[in-house]
């Protein structure tokens, strides 16, 4: 790969080029690698901007706990979720309101609502499943016994 990269930046003249062109192809280890090598064929001003490692991209993740979750911060979630949906009257939303009676959202919003839900809380809800999860009260419920939480 880095003997490509190099062909690449003597063809180009250019290693901006190349940063559009190639480097979504290769990994940035060997792109940092090669970095002494490339201010050796190429002195673009932009070239240490281009290979230095960001370190705020490296800030993007998600927190995952291994503390038990409640109903309540389940309930919390599921509702946020809810609300988030574009084509959802959060006025109209309320545990018991049902997605297509109450709400007027169609097969594919409904869909869309329980993809946005396993995002959320990070397991799949399988197809015969989530026809039954029809309001946010049978989303919650559902949850809870794919997670074991139960009243206290």
């Amino acid at each position: 790969m880095a003997a490509t990269l190099l062909k690449t930046v003597r063809a180009t003249n250019c290693l901006q080029t190349v940063a559009r062109n190639v480097f979504p192809r290769i990994s940035s280890v060997s792109i940092i690698h090669c970095r002494q090598e490339n201010k050796k064929i190429h002195n673009c001003t932009n070239s240490t901007k281009l290979l230095a490692p960001r370190n705020d991209t490296c800030k993007l993740y998600r927190f995952y706990t291994e503390t038990k979750l409640t109903i309540d911060e389940i309930m919390e979630r599921v509702m946020k979720v809810c609300q988030e949906y574009d084509k959802v009257n959060a006025e109209k939303l309320t545990l018991t309101s049902h997605f297509m009676n109450d709400l007027g959202l169609d097969s594919l919003d409904h869909v869309e609502v329980i993809m946005a839900m396993e995002d959320e809380f990070g397991f799949e809800i399988p197809d015969q499943d989530s026809e039954r999860l029809m309001t946010p009260e049978s989303i919650v419920q559902y949850i809870c016994d794919k997670e074991d939480v139960y009243d206290e």
